[in-house]
């Protein structure tokens, strides 16, 4: 079966007896691996391992041998209490084994899947989709309102203060990895300390890295038409893993900083009146370079970037190109949007 978006934590955290198979898929791999250690953990009462009670297993170990996971499905836990059945880079060639063993009498175990993308045509996700003993949770990038709520959970849970800047600026800064983001802000939780505050130079101390500021200066060179920049800058976060489509969403949230700037030049506030303004304050390494872009970039040419950049990632999503090559030809496009006359 589906789960909305309402029910999936409360499932995680309290999977039902009567559920035998969750299938946890997403091109957000550390979002999947931390809701499938949720659910071990719920109901392993809290323990993270117990060779006891959870039994783990890659997927061509559970295709090569799919008796094992049916005997795992069925087996006992000797001790008592529900077992965990932990599968890794489960795909399509487990479907069969897994509409199999939902055929067999309800054993005591939650057989546990760990998919990367799967779309609508995968038949293992039609299989859990379809059972009612089944559940697939899909595991979509986080936005920005998921990495705000991330960032203020994981201070909350170390009574750590953080004004509303500093978490501006993580939500534009770090990416839509799931396990990346909770290693950086575990970073500043330990630079805090428990019961500590973090201040604006502290995050962007520790956040501000050298592939942060690598974005920032490939989507900065794009604006300014510096080709052979962007193209480098390009190869260099390809080959570090940096996806396109969180390359053209940190161009996307410039775009709408450099929008909401000009609509306050255009309303008569002086220059130097609206860089103070910006939330988050820019990095001051980028104030002069931001100044340039203001006014190179009226609100009607900024439209028309924001325009390509989004038509850019819907068609990451949805025309099967290589996602590399859509977000190049988008960033070299955007020196070239013609300045209106006049």
């Amino acid at each position: 079966m589906k789960l909305s978006t309402a029910q999936i934590p409360t499932f995680l955290r309290a999977p039902p007896q009567d559920i035998a198979v969750a299938l946890i898929f997403g091109a957000d791999e550390g979002l999947v691996r931390e809701r499938a250690e949720t659910i071990t953990r719920g109901i392993l009462g809290g323990a993270a391992d117990d060779p006891f009670r959870l039994t783990q297993m890659s997927g061509d170990e559970a295709r090569q041998d799919p008796a094992r996971l049916a005997d795992e499905y069925s087996s006992l836990s000797l001790i008592g209490g529900r077992r965990v059945v932990r599968v890794r880079e489960a795909g399509d060639a487990l479907a069969k084994t897994i509409d199999y063993i939902l055929t067999l009498p309800r054993g005591d175990a939650l057989i546990v899947l760990e998919a990367g993308g799967l779309d609508a045509r995968s038949s293992l996700r039609k299989a859990c989709e379809a059972a009612a003993m089944a559940v697939a949770i899909p595991c979509y990038a986080d936005g920005p309102a998921e990495v705000a709520r991330l960032i203020r959970d994981t201070m909350a849970g170390h009574r750590i203060r953080i004004d509303e800047d500093s978490v501006q600026y993580l939500v534009s800064h770090l990416g839509n990895d799931r396990m990346v983001s909770r290693q950086e802000l575990e970073k500043l939780t330990l630079l805090a300390g428990d019961g500590g505050s973090l201040k604006f130079a502290d995050v962007v101390a520790s956040i501000g890295d050298s592939s942060t500021l690598a974005l920032d200066d490939v989507i900065y060179d794009a604006l300014d038409g510096e080709y052979r920049a962007t193209a480098e800058g390009l190869d260099r976060l390809f080959l570090e893993g940096t996806s396109a489509v969180t390359i053209l969403r940190a161009a996307l949230r410039h775009g709408h900083k450099l929008h909401l700037a000009a609509s306050h030049l255009a309303a008569g506030q002086s220059l130097d009146t609206v860089i103070r303004g910006i939330r988050p304050p820019l990095f001051f390494k980028l104030v002069d370079r931001f100044r340039s872009q203001l006014r190179a970039w009226p609100p009607v040419r900024i439209e028309r970037m924001l325009s390509l950049l989004n038509t850019a990632e819907l068609n990451c999503k949805r025309t099967g190109f290589p996602e590399d090559t859509i977000c190049r030809q988008a960033l070299l496009s955007l020196g070239r949007i013609p300045k209106p006359k006049g």
